[in-house]
């Protein structure tokens, strides 16, 4: 891919704004805590094992040229400003909660000499012990990970990268500069500053929309209850029961998806996948939706021509893309990895699940089949192939006028795949399609 002229002085910029606000905003709230008295810490008994390699200091400040180098790597303003907004966004973050809840480092590390305890000193010249949870160094590392990442294709250079980036991020502990409950955290701000600016599509407040179906809402309390509740256990039990803030925040987006961010907010790509940011904070809650897909159609597997090398059914997990010349993908959660892996056309219409697709979707939908489907057998498919993917095809159906309405469509559908689910909502947008101009 070209680069676009001007990126150069373009990112410049961006360092001349960055660097002195990186220095000035955390050097202040440094000082600020350090003159207070309700600095607490918050330190794991196994930590008190943790080694200290002063030669890991190289890597520790390395992240400093990265974080230069990485103004280098993008190949459009567009991926180049989401990236410095990034960045700009977790040392707000990071410092608004230094500000809110801070920590203090409590190990006291030895004198040092030689180079590294040289590098030690000019350090601790302007870091003070109290900017810890979340580790700015963490969240700022996973945005400068992800893009090198991207832009990093022989894999030679992709192990040396991934090696690279693994070290910085463990020198953390072994530089004695962070307890381990700023890892996780600092992680978890720079995958939410990467959601809130990705590389590719609409930014999730440009598609924020109240969601006007009770049903969505229904399910947005749902997930909101659960991602309340894991929080509660998380902070009540403590110790390792704090992991449960990972799905805490996984069924939290989830709820913010329904109730506000719609599919969009899964961030699901033209090419099948997720984003990087929604894979990883939304890891539980997929897992779960993945493990779900495969219980409830572990009996029927295959998909079901319906009319016309046309097949309805599930997700493709591994190798079952082959048999199909195209696939039509209607679920927004699931990543559609085996399509995009195999010599096949693929379509994306992410939708939510349990909710009916729009009337805009399901004419899309219509369409890509009737065209897609000339190239040899065509799968539709969701997480389970009995709805949203249902839908779609009886949207086929009645517009490409092989059957005459949703109530013929839906019987031609029960033949080849009796289990399919379409509830009223499902009914009532299909027969707008009906009385299409």
């Amino acid at each position: 891919m070209a680069r676009e002229a001007g990126l150069i002085r373009r990112g410049v910029l961006w360092l001349l704004l960055l660097g002195p606000f990186f220095f000035l905003s955390y050097g202040l709230a440094n000082n600020y805590t350090a003159g207070r008295e309700d600095v607490g810490s918050l330190v794991f008994a196994w930590e008190r094992h943790m080694p200290l390699w002063p030669w890991t200091i190289i890597p520790y400040w390395s992240i400093d040229l990265l974080y230069g180098l990485s103004f280098l790597l993008p190949h459009t303003r567009r991926e180049m400003d989401r990236h410095a907004l990034a960045l700009l966004t977790a040392q707000l973050v990071s410092v608004a909660c230094f500000l809110l809840w801070p920590l203090r480092f409590t190990f006291e590390r030895p004198e040092l000499s030689g180079l590294f305890g040289w590098l030690f000193d000019v350090l601790m010249g302007f870091d003070k012990p109290y900017n810890q949870a979340p580790s700015l160094h963490i969240a700022l590392l996973v945005i400068i990970w992800t893009m090198f990442a991207r832009h990093t294709q022989q894999p030679m250079w992709r192990w040396l990268v991934h090696g690279w980036m693994g070290l910085i991020g463990v020198s953390v502990l072994t530089t004695w500069q962070h307890h381990f409950i700023d890892l996780p955290t600092g992680a978890l701000a720079g995958f939410v500053c990467l959601w809130l600016w990705p590389q590719q599509g609409p930014l999730p407040w440009q598609q924020a929309r109240l969601a006007r179906d009770p049903k969505r809402w229904r399910m947005a309390l749902r997930y909101g209850l659960g991602a309340m509740l894991l929080a509660v256990l998380a902070l009540k039990l403590g110790h390792v029961s704090l992991w449960l803030l990972w799905p805490a925040v996984s069924l939290l987006l989830v709820a913010l998806n329904y109730g506000l961010f719609g599919a969009g907010g899964f961030q699901k790509g033209a090419d099948g996948q997720l984003s990087i940011a929604a894979s990883v904070l939304l890891a539980p809650y997929l897992l779960a939706a993945w493990a779900n897909s495969r219980w409830w159609t572990r009996q029927h597997p295959q998909a079901d021509e319906v009319l016309d090398g046309v097949y309805l059914g599930r997700i493709p997990g591994h190798g079952e893309a082959t048999a199909f010349a195209a696939v039509i993908d209607l679920c927004a959660e699931l990543a559609c990895t085996d399509a995009i892996e195999q010599p096949v056309q693929y379509r994306s219409l992410p939708s939510l699940d349990l909710i009916a697709p729009s009337r805009q979707t399901l004419q899309q939908a219509a369409a890509a089949i009737e065209h897609l489907r000339q190239h040899g057998p065509l799968l539709v498919c969701c997480a389970l192939g009995y709805s949203r993917s249902a839908s779609a095809v009886a949207a086929w159906l009645i517009v490409s006028g092989r059957c005459s309405d949703a109530s013929q469509a839906e019987m031609q559908i029960r033949k080849a795949r009796p289990r399919v689910v379409l509830h009223p909502a499902h009914r009532q947008v299909l027969q707008q399609l009906e009385a299409r101009p």
